[in-house]
This record gives C-alpha cells, structure tokens and sequence, in this order.
C-alpha cells in the first residue's frame, strides 16, 4: 500500500521549482507575442520536453548508480548505502538553501532580466532558435535537477511516493502558469513564493535531521562489522549524535498520524539527541535569517500577468 505522506515533501519541492520554471517560460512566450514572433514558440516547447527529459535521465541515471552501489554483496554495502544517502543530502541541502536565497534575491528582476535576454536574441537571427531553446532548456533543466536530486535522497524510502509527489507538483505548477499566463487570472506572486519559501526551510530542516542520522547509522553499522572503529561512538546514547534529548515513542510515534506527516514533511523524529537538536535550530535560524533579509531587499510589487493567449 502506497504511503503518500511521503510524497508530500517532493511535491512541496517540485511545485515550487516547477512554478519559477512556468515564470520563465510564461515571461518568455509573452515577449514573444509582443514581438510578433510567434514562429519561435516551437522552440519554447522543445526547449521545456528537452529540460524535462534532461532532469530524467539525470535522475535514472543517478538512481541506477546508486542501485548498482547499494546492491553489491560486499559486507560493508550498508554502511556505504547510509554514506550515500547522506552525501546526495548533503548536496542537496546545500543546492536548494543556496537557490532559495538566491532565487527571492534575484525575484525584483527576474522579469527584467529574461525580457533583456530575449531582445539580445531576437537581435541575433541567425541564433534566434537556439537562444530561445536555451533559455527555456536551462531554467527547466535547472529547477529539474534540483528536484531530482532531492528524490534521490529519498531512495531508501523507495521510488513510487517520491514519483507521484514529483508528478503531482509538476502538474501543479503547469496549472498555476496557465492560470497566471494563458487566463490572466491574478496570483500573488511574491506571497505564494513567501509561503512556499518557509515551507522549503522545514523541508530542508528536516533533511538536515534525516542526514545526521544516516551517518549515525553509518558509523555505528561499520563498529558492528569492525571492531577496530569502536573508538568512532563518542556516545553512550548514540554514536555520534549526542546524548538522547527526548524520546516520544509513547507519545506522538513517527509512524502514525499525525507524526508520520511530521516526519514526511519535517523531518520529525521521534527520539531527538542533542548533536541533532544543535545543528538542526543552527541551520533553521541561519537559514532564515538569510531567507528573509532577502525578502527584506526585495520590494518587488505584484505586476499584472502577462498574456500569452
């Protein structure tokens, strides 16, 4: 049976991503129209399947490394399986923090900047074509990658929940760009991204906690198969995470409602030790300030929707 709390964090992600992606291309079919240039909407097409099919292969790629890894019957696979996990999170905490600063920092001229790209390139006949694919390849591409990549953090989970979460939110996402760009109808921009933004940074959060854990395991795994790093568990409680804060197995278990929810899409854990309780408020208090000063130079004003009907 399908759980689809843990679907839930990728759609979270993918809609997010995939609605900066709709921004481009919606900004990028309207300068077309405006220019009457609408011979080179093909191109806005193939550049969004060529970004899509990009980010997939990307993906499948990835995942069968990791099966291949993770399936080996060398004795140390577990321990390599945890080290993995927790490298692609790694990268993928570091990815989607930093594009989420960056991303509100560069929201006031997002605008401005792809309209200016796109005159550069209608400039150029020659290169008119391949301007436009690139444009549009590169900003799917990119916002693909970022979800992927998240996906694959969640491989020891399994593939299906992460898919349909990834679905979902690239329907989503294809459904608020059409609303916005193809009907007119007047969204918040700025607020919808504020929202999404904080619910990225639990996301994110959460990941931090998950990481943690996977090398716990990982080092307490390689003591059990080799004796000889028995001095890497600097704790009784855990191996590397510190002395048990709490424990609320009896209280709010991480494997029923509401706490698997928690658990999906905060990364909330049952037993908290105190490495994990450091790191995680750290990287939340860090992250945020960092987020909202952004916001804070950001005054962009919600503009009216460009058509491209």
């Amino acid at each position: 049976m399908l759980d689809f709390t843990k679907s839930l964090p990728v759609f979270v992600i993918t809609l997010r991503e995939g609605f900066e992606a709709a921004l481009i291309v919606g900004i990028v079919l309207a300068c077309l129209k405006k220019a009457g240039q609408s011979s080179l909407v093909r191109w806005v097409y193939q550049g969004i399947v060529g970004g899509l099919v990009a980010s997939i292969l990307t993906g499948l790629l990835l995942a069968g490394v990791l099966q291949e890894v993770t399936q080996s019957s060398n004795p140390f696979t577990p321990v390599l399986k945890q080290l993995l996990a927790g490298s692609l999170g790694i990268v993928a905490i570091v990815l989607l923090s930093w594009m989420l600063v960056w991303m509100s920092k560069q929201a006031k001229s997002i605008k401005s900047e792809v309209e200016a790209t796109i005159t550069k390139t209608l400039g150029e006949q020659d290169k008119a074509k391949q301007g436009v694919f690139l444009i549009v390849f590169i900003a799917v591409l990119r916002e693909g990658f970022e979800t992927v990549l998240f996906i694959l953090t969640q491989f020891q989970e399994g593939w299906k929940e992460p898919t349909i979460g990834a679905i979902a939110g690239l329907v989503g996402a294809v459904i608020l760009g059409l609303l916005l760009f193809k009907w007119g109808v007047k969204i918040d921009i700025r607020r919808f991204f504020q929202v999404m933004g904080v619910f990225l940074i639990l996301v994110v959060g959460g990941l931090v906690i998950g990481v943690l854990n996977q090398f716990n395991i990982a080092a307490t795994l390689l003591t059990q198969l080799n004796p000889e790093y028995a001095n890497w568990c600097v704790f009784s409680d855990s191996c590397l995470l510190g002395s048990k804060l709490w424990d609320a197995s009896n209280i709010l278990p991480e494997r029923q409602f509401p706490g698997i929810l928690l658990k999906a899409l905060f990364g909330y854990r049952q037993v908290i030790y105190s490495i994990q309780a450091i790191v995680y408020l750290v990287f939340i208090s860090s992250l945020s300030f960092f987020y909202f000063k952004s916001l804070d130079n950001t005054t962009t004003k919600p503009t009216k929707p460009l058509s491209v009907s």
